[in-house]
């Protein structure tokens, strides 16, 4: 005799859709929180490049400025600013470019020097709106990220302790400053003196590009090499930039670097070692160590 199939019960269906239920759960629950992340990885990302995209705008000294970005959290989605300028409120309009977050991602705990912005210095991309900025989903908080900005321009997710500027020891490898008197560039000299006797004489229209001042060389000084690099960026555009680059690891003499139409004093004067450096011409100002 055939024995009849009487099929699944109901108590064994309600079982089989339950668990159906449970692993469609999980599935689901599992795809919106690696949504979570992916938006939230993609908003940090892409704020990150920003910030950086700003510092190498600072550091080329594109324009003759320094670049920001400021941080809009009143606005949904949150927008974030690139700017050309000294500060937000001042800057020069025609040059903003406009980001936003992704809809589901916020800004929140901004410390940026007590403000919403932070400003990258020429040529060095340091800054003082040192600080950190939050990301997070707006329903799952728990979802979040924090970058850091140093004051040397460090940009990271993880905090670095930094020395204040006025307390840590300052590389003079490369110094940065401006001069504030307009140099004929057909007559003056750029003079390197060693160890207060061997003296380099660097006719500045010799050693003109793109209207710009540029030198680089190894001087022999009692059988020691001293290698130096001297440029300038917008050389008599109302002011003059330098830029002398001066490697302890490849000096150990003195040295002053004046120019031979300045009477007030050298541009700049190095220890031996480097770590001192000084300068007495009342046109030189605004040193940056870097």
């Amino acid at each position: 005799m055939i024995k009849k199939d009487d099929g699944f019960t109901i108590i064994e269906i309600m079982i089989v859709i339950a668990i159906l239920t449970i692993l469609f759960t999980v599935v689901v629950f599992d795809f919106v929180l690696t949504q979570k992340r992916t938006d939230l990885n993609n908003g940090v990302q892409e704020f990150v490049t920003t910030l950086k995209f700003a510092q190498s705008r600072a550091i080329s000294s594109d324009t003759n400025s320094q670049y920001g970005v400021y941080l809009n959290t009143a606005v949904s989605p949150n927008q974030y600013v690139v700017f050309k300028g000294l500060d937000y409120a001042s800057r020069d309009t025609s040059y903003d470019q406009n980001y936003f977050l992704p809809a589901n991602i916020e800004f929140y705990a901004i410390s940026l020097g007590g403000g919403s912005e932070v400003v990258f210095n020429k040529l060095t991309g340091s800054t003082v709106q040192q600080g950190s900025v939050s990301l997070r989903d707006r329903i799952d908080v728990t979802q979040n990220k924090t970058i850091y900005v140093s004051n040397s321009g460090t940009i990271d997710f993880n905090q670095t302790a930094v020395a204040s500027d006025s307390n840590r020891v300052k590389d003079s490898r490369h110094v940065h400053f401006d001069y504030l008197r307009t140099i004929d560039t057909a007559t003056e000299n750029v003079v390197l003196t060693f160890d207060s006797t061997l003296v380099q004489v660097i006719p500045i229209n010799a050693y003109l590009a793109g209207n710009e001042f540029s030198w680089e060389g190894t001087v022999n000084t009692a059988g020691s090499d001293q290698t130096v690099k001297i440029h300038t960026h917008r050389l008599n555009n109302t002011d003059t930039q330098f830029s002398i680059t001066r490697d302890r690891r490849l000096n150990d003499r003195t040295l002053v670097v004046t120019i031979s139409g300045d009477s007030s004093g050298d541009l700049a004067s190095y220890s031996a070692d480097g770590a001192i450096v000084n300068h007495t011409s009342i046109y030189a100002s605004n040193f940056v160590w870097q």
